[in-house]
């Protein structure tokens, strides 16, 4: 592909991506800047899907969808031994994905899940204000769910959703073959691929400017947003995590990533190169729009819509006012104008929490047991806080055998 073939959304404001980007360039260890070389590639990237998941959804639309994709959920769930006489299509996909790359640990996995437990719900707001309604900036990004009506599925569901994903993979043992993070991985890249499906053949979608919906591009910016910056969010937010403990948690999105659908050479070794990788990407992205505006100040309520047990109100009103700080912290005023983000939210809750919750880590990681008092506390504080987002309802993603023919439709 030539330079002059690159969707037209491939930096197509530098300046405002770079002021976009600087909190992240603070981290890095050296300088960062994409050669030309990377800089064309990762504007290649742009317009490529899931090859092998594209083809498995092409043979579930050429013997019907409902049969097809009853199938991948039976393989899914039970293995593809379970399917007697399999078809080959659906053997191919589950043989790629069932044979785990060279370079996964099992114990470094179990490792970065115990590690993710560590930040308890400090975790859970930086991946919500710095990863998702940050990532509302991107106006590229916001095209797909523009399209596809995820506006009226409304913020508090798509929070729940994600965190309802994130949660099955940074369970200790999560991402084990048939575990709940490894089937809601596969989920999420079956919905990914019908959806660039369905997208892609609307006369509404641009390719010369966007690209292919839910491109390597976009899903490699999804995996760094749960890796790189949930750790750099962390850091910010004074909750110890020792290099072991950050390298653990790269490895497991590293596989996280592979089985998600990026392609291996886009998965980061090391926390230096994820962040770095961030960087690069941040870069490529579109501007905000008007779309950037309407996803971020219906985020903003989010908080008021949850399922509290107690208190509602006034825990409504407080963890809104706690997101907004977060959030104002890490967004500059450009960007918290574009997101639609309430004037004047200043940085107190980084400022009044990071440095004694710094201080409790430290002392607590320094007793015996205190780590792991730390883990327990904090993977339960996560399971508490999904259950807050869903209320009395399970805790589930929707079955992609639940969608709209609609949404599927070619």
């Amino acid at each position: 592909m030539s330079a002059t073939a690159l969707p037209t959304r491939h930096g197509a404001d530098l300046s405002r991506a770079r002021r976009t980007a600087a909190p992240i360039k603070r981290f890095l260890k050296a300088p960062c800047e994409p050669d030309a070389a990377t800089w064309q590639t990762i504007g290649e990237l742009l317009m490529v899907g899931d090859a092998p998941m594209d083809a498995l959804v092409a043979w579930m639309f050429d013997i019907g969808l409902g049969s097809g994709m009853r199938l991948y959920e039976q393989a899914l769930n039970q293995g593809i031994t379970a399917i007697r006489d399999a078809p080959p299509a659906l053997t191919d996909f589950f043989a790629r994905v069932d044979t785990a790359p060279d370079w996964v640990d099992p114990q470094r996995l179990d490792e970065g899940a115990r590690a993710c437990g560590l930040s308890g719900l400090t975790g859970m707001r930086v991946l919500r204000d710095l990863g998702l309604l940050a990532g509302y900036q991107a106006s590229g990004i916001n095209r797909t769910l523009v399209l596809t009506g995820a506006l009226e599925k409304g913020p508090q569901q798509r929070v729940a959703e994600t965190t309802k994903w994130w949660i099955d993979c940074t369970r200790p043992g999560g991402m084990v073959r048939g575990a709940a993070g490894y089937r809601s991985t596969l989920h999420v890249r079956l919905v990914h691929a019908l959806v660039r499906r369905r997208v892609s053949r609307l006369e509404a979608w641009d390719f010369t400017h966007y690209g292919l919906p839910v491109n390597q591009g976009d899903m490699h910016a999804t995996y760094l947003a749960f890796s790189a910056i949930f750790l750099i969010g962390q850091r910010m937010l004074g909750v110890v995590l020792s290099r072991g403990d950050r390298e653990a948690i790269i490895h497991l999105w590293r596989y996280i990533a592979w089985l998600m659908g990026v392609e291996e050479r886009w998965l980061c070794a090391s926390e230096n190169e994820a962040i770095r990788a961030l960087y690069h990407n941040l870069l490529s992205q579109a501007p905000p729009d008007d779309s950037s505006r309407i996803l971020g100040s219906a985020l903003v309520d989010e908080p008021l819509q949850r399922h509290y047990a107690n208190f509602a109100w006034l825990r409504g009103r407080l963890n809104r006012a706690i997101h907004l700080s977060i959030a104002g912290t890490f967004i500059d005023a450009h960007g918290r104008r574009a997101l639609g983000l309430p004037a004047g939210s200043l940085p107190w809750y980084p400022l009044l929490t990071a440095p004694p919750r710094f201080l409790f880590h430290c002392l607590l990681r320094a007793c015996p047991g205190g780590r792991d008092w730390l883990m327990r506390h904090g993977l339960q504080s996560q399971e508490n806080y999904l259950r807050t987002l869903f209320g009395g309802a399970d805790p589930r993603l929707i079955a992609p055998t639940h969608l709209k023919t609609e949404d599927v439709r070619p």
